[in-house]
């Protein structure tokens, strides 16, 4: 058997009414692979009134990595970056030893119904980078390789897989891949020491013959091959790497490797001590 823990996420208001489904940390499973936090919002119909926009807030310790498969999003940090995000690119933002970022709807699409549709996954740096200088780089969608096998088209978002590697720069050995399956496909993944999950995005799947609903995360149990199928036609997502160096902590937007880290990460908070987004100097208040 290769499924293991399967989650079917919780819901989540992050503000103005924006929900979303959390898979990741769960009581009964904190993270897979170095990935320690999974968002899935939408498909959501954004209007003029709604207030989706999230508000300048701090990060330490991790790297959000944010992955649209409709809408757009506008992106800007305390290092300056001012960044649309679109379907099928890949955004990290490394924190490290602390970041400021807002994400909002772009100026032209305020007055206008559009659809949102996305991802946001937070990667756990290793403890060697928990204080790197913080970094975002954008990686447009057609930087990054697609190779086709066995009818599904796999778009190699981070890490290596088929003979295929992702430009994108990541702190450990990561895997993400972003999966469009043919009708009757069949997908062989190797055997692997990594941790991995499969995430379905509307139709369910077969792993090694055994169902997997839609909108589900399956932690896989084995680290031997296993085969996905898809009788109808499918996308998901597959993610993982290698295990965290140690627990984390998670507080709040905070990740680290100790109780301290937090407890410093909020006192620089309260005091405004993290940089400022230029022309987004909003303050939120610690939570309570």
């Amino acid at each position: 058997m290769s499924a293991g823990l399967r989650f079917t996420g919780r819901s989540r208001d992050l503000g103005g009414g924006f929900a979303v489904r959390r898979y990741l940390p769960d009581a009964k499973r904190r993270s897979v692979g170095p990935f320690v936090f999974f968002d899935h919002f939408g498909p959501v119909v954004r209007r003029p009134e709604d207030n989706f926009d999230v508000r300048p807030h701090p990060h330490v310790g991790l790297a959000t990595v944010t992955y649209l498969f409709e809408g757009c999003i506008e992106h800007r940090d305390s290092l300056g970056s001012v960044q649309r995000i679109e379907p099928g690119a890949i955004n990290w933002m490394n924190a490290g030893s602390g970041i400021v970022h807002s994400e909002r709807a772009p100026a032209e699409l305020r007055s206008q119904a559009h659809t949102l549709h996305g991802l946001q996954l937070w990667v756990a740096l290793p403890r060697s980078e928990e204080d790197s200088a913080p970094s975002f780089v954008h990686t447009a969608a057609a930087d990054l390789p697609t190779v086709a096998v066995g009818g599904a088209h796999i778009r190699v978002l981070v890490g290596e897989a088929f003979g295929a590697r992702s430009p994108v720069r990541s702190y450990s050995q990561t895997l993400y891949l972003d999966v469009q399956a043919d009708a009757g496909s069949r997908l062989a993944l190797p055997a692997s020491a990594q941790e991995r999950a499969i995430f379905t995005l509307g139709e369910g799947v077969l792993v090694d013959g055994e169902p997997l609903s839609s909108d589900t995360l399956d932690v896989l149990e084995s680290q031997g091959a296993i085969e996905i199928s898809a009788p109808v036609g499918a996308r998901y997502l597959i993610i993982g790497g290698e295990p965290l160096d140690g627990p984390r902590t998670i507080w709040w937007n905070f990740v680290a490797t100790s109780h301290e880290r937090i407890e410093a990460a909020k006192q620089r908070w309260r005091e405004q001590r993290f940089g400022k987004v230029p022309g987004d100097e909003e303050f939120i208040p610690l939570p309570p």
